[in-house]
């Protein structure tokens, strides 16, 4: 009888025990993480679908602008230098990759809307349906692309959040001591400047 009850007591500690490191908020931060993480793929996944779509766009233009060479030729460079800055999960904790990641999406989105701009003096290529469907797909994407930032950013700011606030940061001092928060994006120096309008 003394055993089963020891045995019971050691039972019942060890239940206790889970039920009080899970209710104590031992598994956020490794929760919030890999949510931030998810969501990083997501922004990468809808920038890629951006670089996919830009050669079939080029191409169109192309056929219909040749004289605007130097414009399909940026987008063609800021696509390439866009697709080679690469941010894996592992550097979502340094700054500067991303804001380098975020430069090369800044520049590539910049040379995207010239071309966009140069399509306009072409009425045939306005109303070329292979042309109208591409650059539908492409204000989709960058409404993803939106969508998909702004999720990441929440998800990032709720787990550095976790890091420096109680619970987590008793949890963050201890077991976790190599997680470190992770970098945000930031509004381009252009965000802060009025558009200039001349009519």
């Amino acid at each position: 009888m003394n055993i089963a009850l020891s045995r019971f007591r050691q039972l019942f500690a060890v239940v206790l025990l889970g039920l009080s490191v899970a209710g104590c908020g031992f598994n956020a931060i490794p929760t919030l993480e890999e949510q931030a993480k998810a969501k990083w793929a997501d922004v990468q996944n809808n920038y890629q679908r951006r670089a996919d779509l830009i050669p079939n766009l080029v191409a169109t233009v192309q056929g219909y602008a040749k004289q605007e060479k130097d414009v399909l030729t940026a987008v063609v460079e800021a696509r390439a230098k866009a697709t080679q800055v690469k941010i894996d999960v592992s550097q979502l904790d340094d700054p500067a990759k991303l804001k380098q990641f975020q430069d090369a999406q800044n520049q590539l989105s910049g040379a995207l809307g010239r071309l966009l701009a140069v399509s306009e003096n072409y009425p045939d290529l306005k109303s070329n349906q292979n042309f109208l469907a591409l650059q539908s797909q492409l204000e989709g994407t960058e409404n993803r692309i939106a969508v998909a930032r702004r999720d990441y950013i929440e998800a990032v700011r709720a787990y550095n959040t976790e890091l420096k606030t109680f619970p987590g940061i008793l949890w963050a001092s201890t077991f976790f001591r190599a997680n470190k928060p992770m970098a945000e994006f930031t509004a381009n120096d252009n965000a802060q400047t009025p558009p200039q309008v001349k009519f």
